[in-house]
């Protein structure tokens, strides 16, 4: 067990070991633009599919903390990871462009709705200073997965598109099984009644409010790792195989450091740490538009690489720390709103501006763009610590 993660409660390692099984099946999403122009899709049937892939990223998370605070953390996981598997095979049976971005729309839709409530059971799982590392040790899980799925993404695509599908779904239903009979909930307060069930407790929450964009900004240029990369390496003549093996790159970096880094960053002060890591980021996102080749490629991952192990676990963590406790799967439903606000923008507007003003457009805007989050991410610094040191004397 690495040591910056002793210590850590069972509740938060089932997790941890759901997330890797299910990450091994994230292989759809990272080759849809590869499987569409595989069946003669291109242009903007592409974007209206990858649109409505981004919009289920709009609605899960919205559903998924509702459900949450209201039925519980682990009814709300079994239903997306359910509708998840169902919605794999829907989408690979798709006969056409409306049925393909229905299906699409689903399995983002169910697949989102997991994340609020896994968040916020980490949440009541771990005191205030354990959160960031519970939070870093959910997100090197998804790396674990994604390192063996980038490589194995690579090779079942150049065997037959069917084969991702199967895998996606038979992990989500294995993730499935062990939140069923492995997982438990802690005991938490039960909301109240005069407080509502609904998002009027987030909207109330002026610096929460002041938070989300800039966390989204930050957000929006890492999905450009997803969205825009795999499209700069087909348009350099690259083969699938070749995104694979980016993807697992980054997920090979950040599995082999990501213990290491949280240990030596965990008791820095969070915001300058998420600043720095979220420029490094936009740095490397900015330096796919100057490689051409396998070797320029590598070198881009490597270094927004090195800004996402930096700010492992600190965006959740700092949510989770201003959310009350009855409300937490609504904070953590609108932090992961925002990430589906962000993948959408990346899905639609980066591959708008990539395809429409060019690549260099979209590169130099992801640069300027994440320079100012980390910038305004500083200046917010002061009033999150006054109001976390609050809720902590209190």
């Amino acid at each position: 067990m690495p040591s910056s993660f002793r210590g850590l409660p069972p509740v938060v390692w089932t997790l941890f070991a759901g997330t890797v099984v299910n990450r091994l099946g994230y292989l759809v999403t990272p080759f849809l633009v590869f499987l569409l122009a595989d069946r003669g899709i291109t242009g903007s049937d592409i974007s209206f599919v990858l649109g409505a892939l981004g919009a289920g990223n709009l609605l899960g998370p919205a559903i998924g903390g509702l459900l949450a605070d209201r039925i519980g953390r682990r009814p709300t996981m079994l239903i997306g990871l359910l509708g998840s598997a169902v919605a794999q095979g829907a989408l690979f049976l798709a006969p056409g462009i409306w049925t393909m971005a229905a299906s699409a729309l689903l399995l983002s839709t169910a697949g989102a709705t997991v994340g609020p409530a896994a968040y916020a059971l980490l949440a009541d799982s771990v005191d205030t200073g354990w959160r960031r590392r519970a939070y870093a040790l959910f997100g090197w899980g998804v790396n674990i997965g994604t390192a063996v799925a980038g490589v194995l993404g690579g090779f079942l695509a150049a065997h037959g598109y069917w084969l991702l599908f199967a895998v996606d779904a038979g992990t989500a239903l294995v993730y499935a099984t062990v939140v069923a009979t492995r997982l438990r909930e802690p005991a938490r307060t039960a909301p109240e009644k005069s407080a509502g069930l609904g998002y009027g407790v987030v909207l109330r929450d002026r610096l929460l409010l002041a938070l989300l964009p800039v966390f989204g900004i930050q957000l929006f240029v890492y999905s450009l790792t997803e969205v825009a990369l795999p499209m700069a390496v087909r348009d350099s003549g690259l083969s699938p195989v070749v995104y694979g093996t980016l993807a697992a790159v980054n997920a090979a970096l950040v599995v082999a450091l990501q213990p290491f880094v949280t240990a030596r960053l965990a008791d820095l002060p969070q915001l300058p740490v998420q600043a720095a890591g979220s420029a490094l980021i936009a740095v490397g996102v900015a330096l796919t538009g100057l490689a051409d080749s396998v070797a320029g490629y590598v070198f881009s991952v490597a270094v927004w690489s090195l800004g996402e192990l930096s700010v492992a676990g600190i965006a959740a963590s700092v949510v989770a720390n201003l959310a009350p406790a009855t409300a937490r799967g609504r904070y953590q439903g609108a932090f992961s709103w925002t990430w589906g606000v962000s993948r959408f923008a990346a899905l639609t507007l980066g591959v708008t501006l990539y395809t429409g003003l060019g690549a260099a457009a979209l590169w130099w805007s992801a640069l300027a763009a994440g320079l100012l989050a980390a910038a305004a991410t500083l200046g917010l610094r002061s009033r999150i610590a006054a109001r976390t040191e609050h809720d902590l004397a209190a």
